[in-house]
């Protein structure tokens, strides 16, 4: 086993309330979808908010009930690439463009943790601060320029401890 896993986040802003019949079409596959990824080869953890169902009810800006949080851990990119194209996954993201706005700036980002580290929305948002601050790098980027883990041990030199969200 790997001493590192992969951290996933995306956002979007969706177009209209979950309860509304505009997004009637995106909240019927939430549990059948997040169902996939609990099944996926590689697949780890993922957030999940009070519900314990999914993370629709966490609010990474305060002031923005429509804004949602997707947070999920994986064995490698391979097998996030893997689920997110190649699975029924794909049927949801094909459709995206229904339920969610189109962001003008990075709205996902990928980040290497120490197995067992599970992210939390503030250690999520920062990724996304950062991608959209300095671009990709090697602590947070994109299926375009993915970034091998980093050598060595979670525990060893140069390595964030888990309550560190971004190294110094």
């Amino acid at each position: 086993m790997s001493d590192f896993h992969l951290a996933q986040v995306n956002v979007g802003r969706i177009l209209a309330p979950l309860d509304s019949p505009q997004l009637a079409g995106f909240v019927a596959q939430l549990a059948e979808i997040n169902a996939v990824a609990d099944q996926a080869p590689g697949f780890v953890w993922r957030m999940v908010d009070d519900s314990g169902a999914d993370a629709t009810n966490l609010r990474p800006q305060d002031d923005d009930d429509l804004f949602l949080i997707n947070c999920s851990v994986w064995e490698s990119v391979e097998v996030l690439r893997d689920y997110t194209y190649r699975s029924d996954h794909l049927k949801v993201l094909a459709r995206r463009r229904e339920w969610f706005e189109r962001l003008a700036d990075f709205h996902a980002a990928l980040w290497w943790v120490p197995a067992g580290h599970r992210p939390s929305v503030d250690e999520a948002m920062a990724r996304i601060a950062l991608i959209r601050e300095i671009g990709e790098g090697p602590e947070a980027f994109t299926f375009r320029s993915p970034h091998p883990p980093p050598a060595g041990s979670p525990a060893g030199p140069g390595h964030a401890r888990q309550d560190d969200p971004l190294p110094h």
